[in-house]
């Protein structure tokens, strides 16, 4: 709120009016009476004031980073932010890139806990303005974006009245929620906001379908928070039916030489989440770079199927997505941010009917969510981490069966690889079995996998593996009909043995399927 401070109620008060309402309020009233000694007037309401996403119940990242406050006001004022944590800042406001007065100032490393106060004094030659900010922890903050899979809410998955009901349990994990704006160019601040600043709550939580809260970003911060113990800040930020273009700067389309705008994929699914923008850096411009000046830990994403329909793409786009918001966020941070900071996402679930073909463009983003190295985190997507989900279908949603509506898993395998890479656990189990090598047997067309003994693998279905076998291995991209099933036909808890069913050159098998790199394998 914004206190003026030379008349209360219209009446002129002495010093010792001021004393005697004061009580218990003085750093509050001892700025009251700074306002009565400058003999100054009444300002003009809104001149000085926080940017759109601070508000009261939020949470600042903790140390050892240092969270960013910023804010609006007369250039060339002085702005002086002190807090019941500790500190006391001054700075002067500077004309911003689009002409407002703008002022930003750092704090130092504060250690998680809270409620904390935060008050602001603006002074703009002795006419002075008074801002608070109340009940602010800190902790760690994450960001949630995508398209519709991480703006399905709650409300909308499985358990959704126990979840609700227990969101109260939670007062420390506080809720953000963007509004849906598109911009032909880069805001400095956010438009409009859907959901202010919350404490988790279960109206907070439990909002309307599409609205919030987005489902997958709960579910990561509350299990989160449950093995953490500190308070955890969740951004959402999404927008159904986005293709990954929209999420990405300029600079990234251009250097993976994307110039056409593709048309998103047919979502096969009437519902008011989808058929998003699909134009070039729109949602970059209006629902990711005014967070840049707020300091945090990471990053979750929940997208892809938008992009299904043209996938070839995505294996650059969405790697130099990841390497533009890290530059971005750690520059406009200035420094505060990690420069290699943590990144999540969900590898798309299956679609349709158990026994359908399905869309050949989700095997394909599947694999070019990994820069196509098939896991995470690799050479090309350092410091990031991945949550399967194919195997979470649900062809019965009421959503479609692209929304399954199992989001509890989805987050709980977030969480899992989130404590091995980004909090650096090292007792952490977060990935499937990966083969430690692969032999080829071309008189029985077997293919025997073989594992990491410590894995002790369970198979629950003989089905699910894809061998890709020819004379010109550019024919097995993701979506070549070169694919073949290749069914489990006997199993040891390291050991997985599949049978090629179907060979079209079975005299290259030997040369062409003898080493994994040449005979990849899509589960």
């Amino acid at each position: 709120m914004t206190i003026t401070c030379f008349e209360v109620k219209g009446h002129e008060v002495n010093n010792m009016a001021v004393f005697k309402m004061c009580g218990s309020r003085l750093l509050q009233c001892f700025l009251l009476f700074l306002c009565l000694l400058s003999g100054s007037g009444v300002t003009a309401q809104g001149t000085f004031n926080w940017a759109s996403y601070y508000g009261n119940h939020m949470v600042l990242q903790q140390g050892p980073h240092r969270a960013v406050l910023w804010g609006y006001g007369e250039v060339g004022a002085t702005v002086n932010v002190s807090s019941t944590s500790g500190g006391f800042y001054s700075t002067k406001v500077y004309e911003g890139y689009d002409g407002r007065g703008v002022w930003k100032v750092t704090l130092k490393p504060t250690a998680y806990g809270g409620p904390y106060q935060f008050q602001g004094v603006h002074d703009n030659h002795g006419m002075l303005q008074w801002i608070l900010l109340k009940d602010v922890m800190f902790g760690d903050v994450w960001v949630c974006s995508g398209q519709s899979n991480m703006a399905f809410t709650v409300r909308q998955g499985f358990n959704a009245s126990y979840a609700i009901a227990e969101a109260a349990d939670f007062p420390d994990i506080r809720l953000f929620t963007a509004e849906l704006v598109q911009s032909d160019k880069p805001l400095y601040d956010l438009d409009k906001i859907m959901q202010p600043w919350s404490v988790a709550t279960s109206d907070s939580v439990g909002g309307a379908d599409w609205k919030y809260f987005s489902a997958v970003c709960w579910f990561f911060g509350r299990d989160l928070y449950n093995h953490l113990g500190y308070p955890i800040g969740l951004v959402a930020t999404s927008w159904g039916g986005t293709p990954v273009e929209a999420w990405s700067s300029p600079q990234v389309l251009k250097k993976c030489n994307i110039t056409n705008r593709e048309e998103p994929e047919d979502l096969q699914y009437e519902g008011p989440e989808v058929g998003g923008p699909s134009g070039h850096s729109v949602l970059w411009n209006a629902m990711v770079h005014p967070l840049l000046n707020m300091t945090i830990t990471g990053a979750i994403w929940y997208q892809g199927e938008a992009n299904t329909g043209h996938p070839d793409t995505y294996s650059c786009s969405f790697p130099g997505m990841i390497d533009s918001w890290r530059k971005e966020w750690y520059m406009g941070t200035g420094g505060q941010t990690d420069a290699y900071f943590p990144f999540g996402f969900v590898q798309l679930s299956t679609t349709g009917t158990p026994l359908s073909t399905g869309n050949l463009g989700y095997p394909a983003i599947r694999w070019h969510q990994t820069a196509d190295y098939g896991y995470v985190p690799n050479p090309a997507m350092p410091n990031v981490f991945m949550a399967v989900a194919v195997d979470l279908p649900d062809a019965k949603s009421p959503f479609g069966s692209i929304h399954p509506r199992d989001k509890q898993d989805v987050a709980s395998r977030l969480v899992l690889a989130a404590r091995a890479v980004a909090y650096g656990e090292t007792d952490v189990m977060f990935h499937g079995p990966r083969p430690v090598s692969v032999d080829v047997d071309v008189s029985t067309k077997n293919i025997d996998w073989i594992y990491p003994k410590a894995m002790n693998i369970t198979v629950k279905s003989k089905d699910g593996f894809e061998v890709c076998c020819s004379p010109d291995l550019s024919q097995c991209s993701m979506t070549s009909q070169e694919w073949v099933p290749v069914p489990i036909v006997f199993h040891t808890s390291s050991s997985v043995t599949t049978l090629v069913t179907l060979i079209l050159y079975i005299s290259d098998f030997p040369l062409r399927c003898a080493a994994p790199q040449t005979c990849p394998s899509v589960p």
